[in-house]
């Protein structure tokens, strides 16, 4: 397992929300990144999130932080365990009073509650290497987005574009 952090929000060529991990031992412009491929939704939540931000109404994320608070558990780690077939998937490590639970999820669900709780996210190893693209071709893997500045702007005009009701069940 390599510990990874969130670099990025990006939005490919067809709009579609991408996020950017980047192992903590690789220097800016050198190393690997890992693309995963997320729906709108969670891009807005994790990047609430990391940019510390409070949604008028709490979000499902949230809403899983909340619940997790309420009955006294705790994220402990957030694990990128595998790829098959394209789809990425994720665990969720959590401390609770009967000891730890490993729950299953998606990978933007894990990351936006690992960047709600602050805690570390992982990558497999092999998820790594299979999915991994050197850094300098992040802008190509990213389309138009070839800077932070950039990619934050994009992300902004998605935002406030977005309307509530998208966000109803």
């Amino acid at each position: 397992m390599v510990q990874v952090r969130v670099i990025g929000l990006a939005v490919d060529s067809s709009s579609q929300p991408v996020i950017l991990l980047k192992p903590l031992s690789d220097e800016p412009g050198a190393g690997r990144l890992l693309p995963i491929w997320i729906g709108a939704q969670e891009a807005t939540s994790i990047f609430i999130a990391i940019e510390g931000a409070t949604p008028p109404r709490p979000l499902a994320h949230d809403l899983m932080k909340s619940f997790l608070d309420a009955f006294g558990a705790e994220v402990e780690r957030v694990e990128v365990t595998r790829i098959e077939g394209g789809t990425f998937y994720a665990e969720i490590t959590l401390r609770t009073a009967d000891g730890r639970r490993v729950i299953d999820a998606r990978p933007s669900d894990a990351i936006a509650l690992a960047a709600r709780t602050e805690k570390p996210i992982w990558v497999a190893d092999e998820v790594l290497d299979d999915a991994g693209i050197p850094d300098e071709t992040a802008a190509a893997a990213t389309a138009d987005a070839t800077d932070e500045d950039a990619k934050l702007a994009e992300f902004k005009r998605f935002l406030d574009d977005v309307d509530p009701e998208d966000f109803q069940g």
